[in-house]
């Protein structure tokens, strides 16, 4: 048997099975509206496309910077110890960085709920 054969079966069973799947469950899907995705049966209560107020923006953007601090201070913190005091002072730069942007942001008052 030729070694492309074997691979064409599997991909063939692997189909037939995707098939199978997506068959079984057109059948057993129920068909009526009150069936919603995520509403387990209940009518929404909105519109999907409802707008946020533009507070929450601001706050997705503070959430973003500190992500972002996160995601630069997991490798810096594997490597600190190698580079030494210069990585420290690069760090506390970068920190010094996103705490200007987010007193700026408290300054406009991106943060105050009322």
């Amino acid at each position: 048997m030729p070694p492309y054969a074997v691979v064409l079966s599997v991909l063939g069973l692997v189909a037939a099975v995707i098939a199978a799947v997506y068959a079984v469950s057109f059948a057993v899907a129920p068909r009526a509206f009150e069936a919603g995705p995520f509403l387990s049966g209940a009518r929404p209560a909105e519109h999907a496309l409802s707008r946020y107020h533009v507070r929450w923006y601001a706050v997705s953007m503070v959430f973003l910077a500190f992500d972002m601090e996160m995601v630069f201070m997991f490798p810096w913190a594997l490597v600190v110890a190698s580079v030494g005091a210069k990585a420290v002072v690069e760090m506390f730069a970068f920190l010094a960085l996103l705490l200007v942007g987010v007193l700026y942001a408290w300054r406009e008052g991106a943060l105050r709920w009322a």
